[in-house]
C-alpha cells in the first residue's frame, strides 16, 4: 500500500483484502524510501492524497512512486490506484492529469461498463484532479465528470473512493471544511449519507477487490499486439 501518512486508512478496500488473508504493508509518500524488491508483494495498491500529481513541490515524491508503479506494471504485478493512486497509475502509464473543470466532492454516480465486475452506483468523491486515460487501457467506468475507471494488463485506477467508510468521510469533512463549502456541500449532509450508505459501499467495494484478485477486470483490458 502507498498512501500519505496522514491518509493511511485502507477501509473498505483494506476490509476485503484482509478477509481473503491479504497481510498489507505501507510505503508512506513522505518517507525517502527506494523502491522496494517486487518478488516479495503479490500486489501494489496506490491510495488517495491531498497532493496533485503535476505539483512541483511533490516531484521528487510523485516521481518515485510513477517509477514503483512501472516497475510493478513491467513485472506483471496487479496495481490497484484508488484517487490520486488512479492519477499517478494513468501518468506512470503515459497518461495525463489535469485540474479538473469542477471538483467532485459527495456522493456521485458512477456508469459502469461491466457492473458486475465494477459496481455501478453512488460513490464517496473527493478530488479536484481528473486522469485522462492512458494509452492502450480501456475506460471503464465514467460519469459526467469525466472517466472514472480505466484497465490495462493487470493495472486498474479508479477516480471514486470504494475504501471510504463513514468515519473517513467524516475526517476528511473536519479537515475539509474550507474546499466543502467552496464546493457548496453540506458537510452534515455528506457524513449522514455516508452513514446511511455503508453497507452499500462496503457490498461494492468487496466486489471490485474480488473481481480484481480473481483478474476478472484484468479481462477487460485491451488486448496487446
Amino acid at each position: 500500500m502507498v498512501a500519505n501518512r496522514n491518509e493511511a486508512d485502507t477501509g473498505f478496500v483494506g476490509e476485503a483484502l484482509e478477509s481473503r488473508s491479504a497481510r498489507l504493508e505501507f510505503l508512506l509518500r513522505e518517507d525517502q524510501w527506494t523502491v522496494p524488491a517486487l518478488d516479495r508483494y503479490d500486489m501494489v495498491v496506490s491510495l488517495g492524497s491531498e497532493w496533485s500529481v503535476y505539483a512541483e513541490q511533490v516531484a521528487p515524491e510523485v516521481g518515485r512512486e510513477v517509477a514503483l508503479l512501472r516497475q510493478a506494471v513491467a513485472a506483471g504485478k496487479p496495481v490497484l490506484g484508488v484517487c490520486f493512486g488512479g492519477q499517478i497509475l494513468a501518468a506512470a502509464l503515459g497518461g495525463s492529469v489535469r485540474r479538473a473543470d469542477a471538483p467532485e466532492l459527495g456522493w456521485h454516480l458512477v456508469e459502469s461498463d461491466a457492473a458486475d465486475l465494477l459496481p455501478a452506483g453512488p460513490y464517496v468523491q473527493w478530488h479536484s484532479d481528473q486522469f485522462e486515460v492512458p494509452p492502450g487501457a480501456r475506460e471503464l467506468a465514467r460519469n459526467a465528470a469525466g472517466p472514472q475507471a480505466f484497465v490495462r494488463g493487470a493495472a486498474v485506477g479508479l477516480q471514486f473512493h470504494p475504501e471510504a467508510t463513514a468515519e473517513v468521510v467524516r475526517r476528511w469533512c473536519v479537515s475539509g471544511l474550507a474546499e466543502l463549502a467552496m464546493a457548496g456541500v453540506d458537510p452534515v449532509d455528506f457524513v449522514t449519507e455516508s452513514d446511511q450508505r455503508q453497507d452499500e459501499a462496503r457490498k461494492r467495494a468487496d466486489v471490485i477487490v474480488e473481481s480484481f484478485l480473481s483478474g476478472a477486470l484484468f479481462a477487460l483490458a485491451p488486448s496487446i499486439t
